[in-house]
C-alpha cells in the first residue's frame, strides 16, 4: 500500500515492538474521525442539552467518552463552564499511571511539568484528593494563558499555575511526590488528526527532541522526593523520543522503572527498552481507538537524606474585618478555607495550598493560584470570573438561567436582552451551571465574561 507517511518514520519503526506498517498506513489513510471527551466529575450536567452525542466509555479513564461525531464545541455552553475537556482518548492512559502508583487518597504535592493546553492537568486535578496540590507548569508564555483559562474553568481550588524553565525548579529539591512530563515532541503520533505535524516531521526533529527530552528531565528531576512518582510521556512513535530516554533515565537518573497493569482488550503494546528492559507503553492508531501515544513510569531510588521545605514569609496580605464581611457574603463557607489579597485580587486557598505557595513564591513565578473570587475596589466587591467557574459563590447571590441561545450571546459578549426581576450582580447559568457573571441595572446589562475568552465565529 502506497503511503504519504515519512519514509524516515516507517523505516524507523520496522523493528519496534507492535509495529504493523501495513495496517498502521491504512489507520492513517482513514477518514474516520475519533473524538473524545473527558467529563469534569464536579460539574455533572444533562447531555440531552448539550452537543454531545457519547457512544461509549473510554476503557482506561473513569470520565473518558468517545463520541459519535465532533460537534462543534464551541457554540456548546457546557463547554465553556468547564462541565468537560475535549482530550485524545491515549493520553487518557494517565490515569491508569498515577492510580497503579500513587496512593491518591493521601496528600500530594504533583507538579506537571509541560501542563499546556491542560488535558493533563484537569485529569489529575480530578484524580487528587482535596488536600493535594497541583503545579502547572508552562514554559512558553503564549501557552501559560491557554493553561490558565483551562484551569480556571475547571474549577478546582487546590492548584497553581507557574511559568518557569524546567531548571528554576532545581530550587526545590525533594519537593514534589508525584512529577508528570509530557514532553515536547516531534509529533509523530498525531499524524492523523495533525497534517501540519505530518509537515513539520524531520529526523534532525526528533534528535533535537530527544535532546531537549534529556535536558527538561535533567533539570527537573532534583525537585522529585526520593520514593516519588516519575511519569514519562509523549505523543511520538520515534525510539529515540521513548524507549531510548527511558534507557537515559534508567542510566543517569537512577530510576526504577514500575510496570504497570494493562487489560488484554486495550490492545496497547507493552515494551522493553532495548539496554534496561525498562516499561513502556505504546499507543498505535490501528489497534487502539486513539492516536499515537507513549507513556512509562517510574521511581526515585529512597536515600537517606531528602530535604524539608518551611514557609518562607510570603506576599499576601490579609483581610480586614470590614473586607473579609463583604467577601463572606459572596462565597460559601468551608472549613480550611482561607482569603488573601495578592496586589489587587482576593485569592481563596485551602490550608494545603496555602503552605505550598509560601515556599513556590520564593522562587518561581506564579501565574496564578486558588481560586481568584475578584477584587474589592472602594468598598465594592467585583467578583471574578474563576468565583462563577469554582462552584462555591454563596447560595444568596441572584441567579438568572439563560436558554441556548441566550446563553450563547452572553459569551459572545453581545448585548443581553434579559426579561427579570433580578437587580446588582447577578449569576448567569445554563441549565444549572455556572457562565459566569453580569451586572443587571434598570436600563442595561453589563456583561462580564472574560472579553478575551469570547467566542468569536457567529
Amino acid at each position: 500500500m502506497e503511503s504519504f507517511l515519512p519514509t524516515a518514520l516507517l523505516d524507523s519503526l520496522k523493528e519496534v515492538k507492535g509495529f504493523d506498517e501495513q495496517a498502521f498506513i491504512q489507520a492513517h489513510t482513514s477518514s474516520h474521525s475519533i473524538v473524545s471527551v473527558r467529563l469534569n466529575p464536579t460539574k455533572s450536567f444533562d447531555l440531552a442539552h448539550s452537543n454531545l452525542q457519547i457512544t461509549d466509555p473510554v476503557p482506561w479513564n473513569t470520565h473518558g467518552y468517545y463520541l459519535a461525531q465532533r460537534p462543534s464545541f464551541t457554540l456548546d455552553p457546557f463547554f465553556h463552564a468547564g462541565a468537560y475537556y475535549v482530550q485524545e482518548a491515549s493520553s487518557m492512559f494517565l490515569e491508569q499511571a498515577l492510580v497503579q502508583t500513587c496512593d491518591l487518597s493521601r496528600p500530594l504535592r504533583v507538579l506537571d511539568l509541560c501542563a499546556a493546553p491542560g488535558g493533563k492537568s484537569t485529569l489529575i486535578q480530578s484524580l487528587i484528593c482535596a488536600e493535594s496540590v497541583l503545579v502547572c507548569n508552562e514554559v512558553i508564555k503564549t501557552r501559560v494563558n491557554v493553561l490558565t483559562e483551562n484551569m480556571t474553568k475547571w474549577g478546582g481550588i487546590n492548584t497553581v499555575v507557574t511559568h518557569n524553565d524546567p531548571k528554576d525548579f532545581q530550587q526545590l529539591s525533594d519537593f514534589f511526590d508525584v512529577m508528570v512530563v509530557d514532553a515536547p515532541c516531534s509529533g509523530s503520533g498525531l499524524f492523523r488528526k495533525d497534517s501540519a505535524a505530518m509537515d513539520e516531521w524531520s529526523e534532525q526533529l526528533v534528535t533535537i527532541c530527544s535532546q531537549r527530552q534529556q535536558r527538561i528531565l535533567a533539570d527537573a528531576l532534583p525537585a522529585l522526593k526520593p520514593g516519588g512518582i516519575l511519569i514519562y510521556s509523549t505523543c511520538s512513535f520515534s525510539e529515540a523520543e521513548n524507549e531510548s530516554i527511558v534507557d537515559w533515565l534508567t542510566a543517569e537518573a537512577g530510576v526504577e522503572s514500575i510496570s504497570l497493569q494493562i487489560k488484554e482488550d486495550w490492545h496497547i503494546t507493552v515494551t522493553a527498552s532495548p539496554q534496561y528492559n525498562a516499561a513502556g507503553y505504546r499507543f498505535y492508531p490501528n489497534a487502539v481507538r486513539g492516536e499515537g501515544f507513549f507513556l512509562a513510569a517510574f521511581r526515585k531510588p529512597f536515600s537517606v537524606e531528602t530535604n524539608s521545605f518551611s514557609a518562607v514569609k510570603n506576599k499576601f496580605d490579609t483581610l480586614s474585618k470590614a473586607e473579609q464581611s463583604i467577601v463572606d457574603g459572596w462565597v460559601k463557607k468551608a472549613p480550611g478555607h482561607c482569603f488573601v489579597k495578592w496586589q489587587k485580587d482576593i485569592l481563596l486557598f485551602n490550608l494545603a495550598l496555602q503552605q505550598v505557595v509560601s515556599i513556590l513564591q520564593s522562587c518561581l513565578y506564579i501565574k496564578s493560584a486558588g481560586i481568584n473570587i475578584g477584587t474589592l475596589m472602594r468598598d465594592e466587591f467585583i467578583p471574578s470570573h474563576g468565583l462563577a467557574m469554582s462552584g462555591l459563590t454563596h447560595e444568596n447571590i441572584p441567579v438568572v438561567s439563560l436558554n441556548e441561545e441566550a446563553a450563547l450571546n452572553y459569551l459572545r459578549r453581545v448585548d443581553l436582552l434579559i426579561d427579570t426581576a433580578t437587580k446588582g450582580w447577578t449569576l448567569i447559568r445554563f441549565y444549572g451551571l455556572a457562565l459566569g457573571f453580569a451586572k443587571i441595572l434598570p436600563n442595561r446589562i453589563n456583561n462580564y465574561y472574560p472579553k478575551e475568552w469570547r467566542i468569536i465565529n457567529k
